[in-house]
């Protein structure tokens, strides 16, 4: 099922509307995460340089052969080896991904899906305790050069609305992410994960 205004420029302008590493930064994305999902890979704008960041695996998953293909090739391009680009319909079949598996999941420019629940039940249903949900979008604002149609673009706060409804906690309201876009930062709502207790306790030993 691909999701609603899906269409893509190509990726040479496709990449001119973001700074992947500055987004990543505001995001939190460290090197302290190990596994990482993002929906939805595109040209793999930020799966690829997410990749380079985390200690474990990044999962990709998208409907479009093309585009996986394209991701593909960036991250051989960039020598990312950590990097699993799946073809998936996530949005009938979800990730596939066992139940509190993931320490991060990116849900980039698309929760204008005709059921960004279901996309966010499964990012929390895949999410560690204490895991992080990072979600971007653009803003709502008709001069951006790019994006879904105005009527298709969800509000910060209906995103937040969103994220609280899928049991999720907000930890970041609202992001600003300039030229274009926005962010949320949040949180499995459940308790910390035991590697990172056992960092903790290391560090306080």
């Amino acid at each position: 099922m691909k999701i609603r205004e899906s269409g893509m420029p190509e990726a040479a302008l496709w990449h001119t509307f973001f700074d992947p590493e500055t987004i990543l930064n505001a995001m939190e994305l460290t090197g302290d995460v190990r596994d990482a999902v993002e929906f939805g890979c595109g040209y793999g704008t930020f799966a690829i340089p997410a990749a380079k960041r985390i200690r474990g695996t990044l999962h990709c998953f998208g409907i479009d052969p093309a585009m996986i293909e394209i991701s593909k090739r960036f991250a051989k391009q960039e020598d990312v080896r950590n990097v699993s680009l799946c073809i998936r319909d996530f949005m009938v079949h979800g990730t596939g991904l066992k139940k509190a598996s993931v320490d991060y999941v990116m849900l980039f420019n698309i929760l204008h899906a005709e059921d960004p629940m279901r996309l966010l039940r499964e990012a929390n249903r895949i999410l560690a305790p204490g895991g992080h949900l990072a979600v971007i979008h653009w803003n709502c604002d008709p001069r951006t050069p790019r994006g879904p149609p105005m009527e298709m673009r969800p509000l910060p706060e209906k995103c937040r609305q969103w994220i609280e409804e899928a049991g999720l906690a907000i930890e970041k309201a609202l992001i600003d992410l300039p030229p274009y876009h926005y962010g949320i930062l949040a949180r499995a709502d459940r308790e910390i994960p035991f590697h990172i207790c056992q960092k903790q306790k290391a560090k306080r030993e």
